[in-house]
């Protein structure tokens, strides 16, 4: 018989802990926090407007990061929550965007982000690229996805702008080119099973940046967002298997 390769050996445990994936439990977690009473104001996230109209869940994480008119700026999943919590909740946004991941109220965010993905799995990545913002942040995204920097000299396409290219035993998506991996872009929120917390794009690209030797940048960022958007972009066609299980 063949011998497996290292990918199809992490492919096949995987599919053995799918079933009984931990993100179910955020999923679960994050569907009470959209319908539950918080915040000084008491109110639910229930008429918070993801790009689908208020109360919408369904559809619109696949075609996140976008302009908002009311924010007059580019978000992504995360960071429309957090403008949904102050101006529904009345949470301080500001203080939730310094809280470190994994607590206080960012880690329901996650949750809340992990529900809402979930509400679009199976679904196809389509980003709007019809406002003038949403161009400048893809074009924005693009030069920060190649920029070189840190004491390694590396960038994000160190990484994922060539095919075949892995860390230890981990295949890398390759994320520069349409349609985009379903395994990069569009498998986030993710469970990691090797440090059992769930993880939403904003830690993801965080944890990037770390690697990279980079300072890291801040929760909700216009740089995270830009990168969002073009590796959005890119995904175009990609079937949203959010929320998946990593590592």
């Amino acid at each position: 018989m063949a011998q497996k390769t290292a990918s199809q050996g992490i492919d096949e445990y995987r599919a053995m802990l799918a079933d009984g994936n931990p993100a179910e439990l955020f999923e679960a977690k994050g569907e009470d926090l959209w319908k539950k009473t918080r915040g000084p104001k008491n109110a639910s996230l229930e008429k918070c407007d993801l790009g689908k109209g208020p109360g919408v869940s369904k559809g619109a994480f696949v075609e996140l990061p976008r302009f908002f008119a009311d924010t007059q700026r580019v978000q992504d999943l995360e960071s429309r929550l957090v403008t949904c919590m102050e101006a529904l909740q009345g949470f301080d946004g500001a203080e939730i965007t310094k809280t470190p991941f994994g607590r206080g109220e960012q880690i329901n965010v996650t949750a809340l982000a992990t529900w809402i993905a979930s509400e679009s799995k199976g679904q196809r990545f389509n980003l709007s690229q019809n406002h003038q913002q949403e161009k400048t942040f893809y074009e924005v995204g693009k030069r920060l996805f190649y920029q070189r920097g840190g004491t390694h000299d590396f960038s994000c396409a160190s990484c994922h702008a060539e095919e075949g290219k892995r860390i230890r035993l981990q295949d890398l998506p390759l994320l520069s080119k349409r349609p985009g991996d379903g395994v990069g872009f569009a498998a986030w929120p993710a469970y990691r099973v090797s440090n059992g917390q769930m993880w939403g794009m904003q830690l993801r690209l965080n944890d990037c940046y770390r690697q990279q030797r980079f300072p890291y940048p801040g929760f909700g960022s216009d740089a995270t967002i830009a990168l969002s958007t073009y590796l959005g972009v890119n995904a175009k066609g990609a079937v949203s298997v959010a929320p998946a299980l990593k590592r």
